[in-house]
């Protein structure tokens, strides 16, 4: 796949009413840049992951807060960049949950990065002044 660099950004509130907007704009990127269905929904998991757990953990306060979700396309590499002006946490820091304990002997949490670690090919993290800036990257095999 031969193709020009293309962008689009959505702005959203920290509701997890928003994650409609999330998948739908998803769908629509995957059928207009010409990508496997297969590809929108598994990063639409991790997506959704990613998003809920900003909009649950995030922000110390019930105020609305703004989430930008910009996707980019440059050849055969999509990369999704997460911003939003909550607490610092860095999802790359955390260690794999311990999947070999039985479920009821696990703590609570992580499974969501893991699962995100599992579909993107790479996650990066940066913070920016007030602002997390969580970068997802998903190679695209047609």
């Amino acid at each position: 796949m031969d193709k020009q660099m293309q962008t689009y950004t959505i702005k959203l509130l920290n509701k997890v009413s928003e994650l409609d907007k999330i998948r739908d704009t998803l769908e629509k990127l995957v059928e207009d840049w010409g990508l496997p269905p297969a590809l929108g929904m598994s990063v639409n998991l991790a997506l959704e992951e990613a998003f809920t757990n900003i909009v649950n953990y995030a922000f110390e306060d019930r105020d609305p807060h703004d989430i930008d979700v910009s996707f980019s396309l440059n050849g055969d590499q999509m990369k999704i960049t997460i911003t939003d002006d909550g607490k610092h946490y860095d999802p790359t820091k955390q260690p794999d949950p311990d999947t070999d304990l039985p479920a009821e002997d696990r703590p609570i949490g992580g499974l969501g990065i893991f699962l995100i670690r599992k579909i993107m090919d790479r996650i990066d993290y940066r913070r920016e002044g007030n602002k997390n800036h969580l970068i997802l990257i998903k190679n695209i095999q047609q």
